[in-house]
């Protein structure tokens, strides 16, 4: 089994936090070396260097914290938008469900079968024989009108390219440009 990455940003705003202290740390001693002279002090190498670098790094902050709430702001549409077209997907399937007249064991399996599990799988989780699964599966194929899982997939998923987006929120449906 393969790990996946956390959703959470903490190891990004953590480094961003790092690099803020050091810029407040690069500036803080530019400042430091440069009060006695003032503004000719940018003249000595070192100051001019260490005050690039310092600038450079808040820049860089900045541009990075920007960046960051850009791409959680996207995650978070992204979300929005998967769980509208689950939903929607759900609808649908129910949908086809009813007008199919499948039972409930049928529904269970057929939902079961559109998630990818083997018979064997289905059988195993719904604690009946791989026989009776494969007999619900093609009383699923037949009422659906499909030869198999790839057609009983296609077909639902033909019913949500056709479907409009409907926003939870507002219940206003969402026209395509």
């Amino acid at each position: 089994m393969t790990r996946t990455p956390t959703n959470r940003p903490g190891a990004l705003i953590a480094l961003i936090a790092i690099q803020a202290l050091s810029a407040g740390f690069f500036l803080w001693d530019v400042l430091g070396d440069a009060m006695p002279e003032g503004m000719r002090a940018l003249a000595n190498l070192h100051i001019a260097i260490e005050a690039l670098a310092a600038f450079g790094l808040i820049l860089a902050v900045i541009f990075e914290t920007r960046y960051l709430m850009r791409l959680l702001r996207r995650k978070a549409h992204l979300e929005r938008q998967v769980s509208i077209a689950a939903g929607a997907f759900h609808d649908i399937m129910q949908d086809h469900f009813s007008a199919w007249g499948l039972t409930p064991a049928e529904e269970d399996v057929a939902m079961f079968t559109i998630k990818g599990f083997s018979i064997a799988e289905i059988a195993d989780m719904r604690g009946s024989a791989q026989g009776t699964v494969k007999s619900q599966l093609n009383a699923i194929y037949r009422k659906a009108g499909v030869n198999g899982r790839g057609g009983l997939l296609g077909l639902l998923i033909d019913g949500l390219l056709e479907a409009p987006l409907v926003f939870p929120q507002d219940k206003t449906t969402q026209q395509p440009a």
